[in-house]
């Protein structure tokens, strides 16, 4: 990182221009939005048999182009307050963190306890603990895949996987206030859809374990993908949740989780199978797009509709992940796919895939990327790299050879980019195996 400092102070003509570029990059530098990128190790804190690590990155550390030493992060220690919270608040240990989501206002942090169904909320600024929550038991089991938090900040949406449960927690960020609130909860393995129909069905919607529920802008329409294939659209507002729009398997294949909002569009993904369901491929990359503006309440109940628009759809080894927007105003939709070792790139105003940037190469023979985010200035994709001993997804699909947070360089003005550099993660058990498993990231903007 520049400073003033770093600036030399030598006599000729010569050294009066390096000196003035040299502040001029600088104060190009200073006037550079700041930001944070965080990124979780879902991995054991070290002795324990639960935690996990959070690793901040100052954004300044990736300027000039390089790529910086893993010692230059701030390493949060789950195992430790975070832990000792979650005892205090819920009666067990938090296991592991697997997606962090921040609010609006950037002044917290949730993370989301895939294996014992905690929500965490940190202080974004300080790092500390504010507040611990676990979801509810249903006869099925319990987990928190992921936790959105409502763009007005006045509720967190949790994907209790396992327990089939979509729950919503109460907030005000402000004042500290969390509260799980039971009514709101929708079971959907039990609910009956708006046609009439169960939610959860042989033919229909099979296994209906939440995965990912992405929120429009509006906080007003969660799309809820499901483990088993078919997607439920719920109102997270009313209490109890409703759902207003329903999708089968046919339509909407299973395990999405990228999804984001570009304009009125809304653009949500599928992926592999995570287990033995004979009714979904082993693999699975499928980019669908909803607008959002024909979801009506007037509308009624009807399978399928307002219709969703097919962008990609490919055969073979592939299983679709993380999603970013590139380039200026969002013009590339980038997917990542988790096992072909690539990003898919789509141009936002007419639905083109444009280009495959290969990840693999001189740093990496196995990159395995996941969840991913782009830098203030858009000149950067970050994106977490999977290790050989996936702690959770589909092994086959999750398994990389290089843990760690991957930079990605954008070119073309976002139709492109290119692998430079890997921050290498370990954490190696006492039987010697490497368990380091990078998984939730995001960047976080600093006032």
């Amino acid at each position: 990182m520049f400073t003033r400092q770093s600036c030399p102070a030598r006599s000729p003509l010569t050294a009066v221009l390096a000196v003035l570029a040299c502040l001029g990059a600088w104060q190009a530098q200073a006037g550079s939005p700041r930001y944070e990128v965080w990124i979780i190790d879902q991995s054991d804190t070290p002795g324990l048999d639960h935690g996990g690590s959070l690793h901040i990155f100052p954004g300044s550390s990736f300027e000039g182009g390089g790529t910086p030493a893993a010692d230059v992060a701030e390493r949060v220690d789950l195992g430790g307050a975070a832990a000792a919270l979650c005892r205090a608040q819920t009666g067990a240990n938090p296991v592991r963190p697997h997606m962090v989501l921040f609010n609006r206002e950037q002044t917290h942090a949730l993370v989301a306890f895939v294996a014992s169904g905690h929500v965490l909320a940190l202080d974004a600024r300080t790092r500390a603990p504010v507040a611990c929550l676990r979801t509810s038991l249903s006869p099925t089991g319990r987990q928190a895949h992921a936790a959105f938090p409502a763009p007005d900040g006045s509720y967190v949406l949790v994907a209790n996987q396992n327990g089939k449960r979509l729950e919503r927690i109460d907030v005000d960020f402000r004042s500290g206030h969390f509260v799980l609130n039971e009514g709101a909860m929708l079971d959907l393995a039990t609910c009956t859809a708006p046609s009439g129909a169960p939610c959860q069905i042989a033919a229909l919607r099979p296994d209906n374990a939440p995965i990912c529920p992405v929120l429009d802008d509006a906080g007003a329409l969660a799309f809820v993908t499901l483990r088993g294939g078919g997607m439920l659209v719920v109102d997270p507002r009313p209490t109890p949740m409703r759902i207003v729009a329903e999708y089968d398997m046919q339509t909407i294949h299973g395990n999405g989780c990228g999804g984001l909002q570009q304009g009125g569009n809304l653009y949500v993904n599928s992926g592999g199978r995570p287990g033995p369901m004979e009714h979904l491929h082993q693999y699975g990359f499928d980019v669908y797009r909803f607008r959002l503006n024909e979801f009506r309440p007037e509308s009624g109940p009807s399978l399928n509709r307002p219709a969703a628009t097919v962008v990609y759809q490919v055969d073979g080894a592939h299983d679709s992940h993380g999603m970013v927007l590139a380039g200026s105003k969002g013009r590339y939709l980038w997917v990542f796919d988790r096992h072909a070792d690539t990003a898919e790139v789509f141009a936002t105003a007419d639905d083109r895939h444009v280009a495959t940037i290969a990840l693999n190469g001189p740093l990496t023979m196995n990159a395995a990327p996941d969840l991913s985010d782009v830098s203030p200035s858009g000149d950067l994709v970050f994106v977490a790299l999977r290790g050989p001993t996936p702690l959770s997804g589909d092994p086959h699909n999750a398994r990389g050879a290089t843990p760690g947070l991957g930079i990605v360089k954008i070119a073309r003005s976002g139709k492109s980019g290119k692998l430079s550099g890997i921050v290498r993660f370990s954490n190696v058990g006492a039987d010697g195996v490497e368990r380091a498993d990078p998984h939730g990231l995001r960047v976080r903007h600093v006032d």
